[in-house]
């Protein structure tokens, strides 16, 4: 458990109970803070957020039991113990009715209060689990709708349909999945849709970006530890496998994973089982795999950022999803899907685009692929007025005309004679300036005739 979660607050208008409970807890590794009064508890309780209050019910400002029903209100989370020398009953049932943990009288033995604390916390952990799994929920049937939406009415390419095809036909295996493309293609959606199609569907796919954890972290994120396991390991931790269990595990950035590691994961789906981290104990694992990564694959093997064991356990089944600028016929459905989508969000009229603006979006390269063509969306029906998109509406970078979008397309990272770095310095300076030949003569340190000449000579257009 974090140290943020360990927080105790303590409510008592007695000194000495304060400075007692205030040792005991601190000993035991949990962070308690004091308070004499109502008013003074209530205003700690919302600086710092305890996971847990321990609460007197006479205080000199306020009565306990209304304070009580204050804390649950306000803070509904927040386990409260009710810590008091008035125990008769109808008190502890009031209590109980009125949202507290447990009810514990004075004088107290410190390993009963210790374990009702401990408890507290537990079940303060459960429910936000269980809020953080339902948002989840949440999320993912979001996502999965968008993603039906995108995968269906979207593919007009031929590459797109045959990838349908393809999922259509191999997501109710338990076959494991390889999603190869660059970012922003739609790996994550790929997977969103072959999980919802397989027989695993009624439980959350579990996801891992391994390029978003330090690489010491992956290991424990995975295959989860105990408690003592290493310093900070305060409690057990199941990690992604255990939360997996029945369900699908999706592997993002798969070839970022260290290379000690990808071999242990080897072993875990060769053998289906493994051991969380300082435990002696074997677990089963019941998991389908799909993994992805933006890397391709002949490269990822040879620079031994994939193992090629893992690659060819991984790769029963390889998706590789093609660049936007390879398939610009689905760039109208999708167009289409996100307007309205995001005119619904924002409770919006569906725009539409003008032609000019249409052009652009179907000129324009798409580096970021469809995640960035659905940030331009976004930005774009925020930004529309009388229900048009025109090109003013479009991000700066896809108003630019073609010839400034040349620049990552020639610069390929070979050599390059002088011609060519004369050329694409010029295209640079251009795309900084939005077309504005005097900025950029000023910009490259040229007279603007020099500049006109070295267009003209480069069939650089505007």
């Amino acid at each position: 458990m974090t140290a943020e979660n360990r927080r105790i607050l303590i409510i008592d208008d007695e000194r000495p109970i304060l400075l007692t409970l205030e040792a005991l807890l601190g000993r035991h590794g949990y962070q308690p803070e004091t308070a004499a009064t109502a008013s003074y508890g209530l205003r700690r309780l919302k600086e710092s957020s305890p996971a847990v209050v321990l609460l007197d019910l006479q205080l000199p400002d306020a009565q306990g039991l209304e304070m009580l029903g204050q804390i649950k209100d306000e803070h509904p989370d927040t386990q409260v113990i009710i810590l008091t020398a008035h125990d008769s009953l109808n008190n502890a049932i009031e209590s109980i009715k009125r949202g507290a943990y447990h009810f514990i009288s004075k004088p107290y033995a410190p390993e009963e209060l210790l374990s009702l604390i401990e408890k507290a916390l537990e079940k303060q952990s459960l429910l936000r689990e269980t809020q953080q799994l339902r948002q989840k929920t949440q999320q993912l049937e979001k996502r999965l709708e968008i993603a039906e939406t995108r995968l269906a009415p979207v593919v007009k390419s031929k590459a797109m349909q045959e990838i349908q095809e393809l999922v259509d036909a191999m997501a109710p295996s338990e076959a494991n999945v390889l999603i190869t493309g660059e970012s922003g293609v739609g790996k994550e959606v790929i997977a969103n849709v072959i999980h919802s199609r397989s027989r695993r569907a009624d439980k959350v796919m579990i996801k891992l970006n391994c390029a978003a954890f330090p690489q010491a972290m992956i290991e424990s994120e995975l295959f989860g530890y105990v408690k003592g396991a290493f310093t900070g390991a305060m409690n057990d931790f199941p990690g992604m496998i255990a939360a997996a269990a029945g369900s699908t595990l999706f592997l993002d950035e798969i070839s970022e994973m260290p290379a000690e590691l990808q071999t242990r994961f080897l072993r875990v789906l060769q053998e289906r089982e493994y051991r969380p981290l300082g435990s002696t104990k074997t677990l089963k694992a019941d998991f389908r795999v799909i993994a992805a990564t933006n890397r391709p694959i002949s490269s990822a093997l040879a620079e031994n950022r994939l193992r090629a064991d893992l690659y060819y356990r991984l790769n029963t089944f390889q998706i590789e999803i093609p660049p936007l600028r390879e398939r610009k016929e689905d760039i109208p459905p999708l167009v289409a899907t996100f307007l309205r989508r995001f005119a619904k969000e924002l409770n919006k009229p569906e725009p539409e685009i003008v032609p000019e603006a249409f052009q652009k979006l179907l000129d324009y390269s798409w580096p970021g692929n469809v995640r960035e063509l659905q940030n331009a969306m976004e930005y774009a029906v925020v930004l529309a007025r009388k229900d048009k998109i025109s090109v003013k509406e479009l991000p700066a970078e896809v108003q630019l005309p073609a010839a400034l979008q040349q620049v990552e397309r020639t610069s390929n990272g070979g050599v390059q004679n002088l011609d060519d770095l004369e050329r694409n310095a010029i295209i640079q300076a251009l795309a900084q300036c939005h077309g504005n030949k005097k900025k950029a003569a000023q910009v490259l340190g040229i007279q603007r005739p020099t500049l006109y000449n070295k267009m003209k000579r480069y069939a650089i257009e505007l």
